[in-house]
């Protein structure tokens, strides 16, 4: 999957920071990761980030896997939270952002456990909220050359929403259903 975090940054930033905002020192970022059942895919996500050395936090937010997921994440150490009960991809999310806030992150970097996001795209895509030039920053499955399957009637509904967006932002917003996205605090 290939994305442009810049483009897809100016056209999602919400509030513009003064770039003074973003010379204040190094910021805490956290990779925030919700996983249901992602027991197979979760190791090769955490594998990639960790070889990719960016030097992140990594939260795994286990949403209650009836899978191995939890043994695979307690066997490997990994920073996670385990809920009890399964809240939805939305729920373990905003659990995930509770965290961050909690433990004093500037950045939260939301990506899912399934192999569908890049993270080596993570630099391209935390660099507009870093500078301070974009709040929120949308990665996007369709730019580039796109190795995303999407289902049909999935497809026509994210067209749908792309262009209601697109149409009341004013500018372009090609994948606005994307689960890569980094936010500022």
């Amino acid at each position: 999957m290939l994305m442009t975090a810049t483009h897809q940054a100016r056209t999602s930033s919400s509030t513009s920071r003064p770039a003074a905002a973003a010379a204040s020192g190094p910021r805490k970022v956290l990779v925030v990761i919700p996983a249901h059942n992602e027991d197979e895919n979760i190791q090769l996500v955490l594998d990639e980030l960790a070889g990719l050395g960016h030097g992140h936090d990594v939260l795994v937010v286990n949403d209650a896997s009836t899978d191995a997921t939890r043994a695979v994440l307690d066997g490997r150490g990994q920073r996670s939270m385990h809920l009890s009960s399964n809240l939805g991809y939305g729920g373990a999310v905003q659990a995930g952002f509770k965290y961050a806030l909690a433990h004093g992150y500037d950045v939260v970097v939301q990506m899912d456990g399934d192999c569908q996001h890049d993270p080596g795209s993570i630099p391209a895509l935390i660099e507009p909220v870093l500078s301070g030039e974009a709040d929120v920053a949308l990665g996007s499955r369709f730019l580039g050359k796109v190795t995303y399957e999407v289902p049909a009637l999935r497809k026509m509904g994210i067209a749908l929403f792309r262009n209601v967006v697109s149409f009341f932002i004013k500018q372009p917003i090609t994948d606005p259903t994307s689960g890569f996205q980094a936010l500022n605090r």
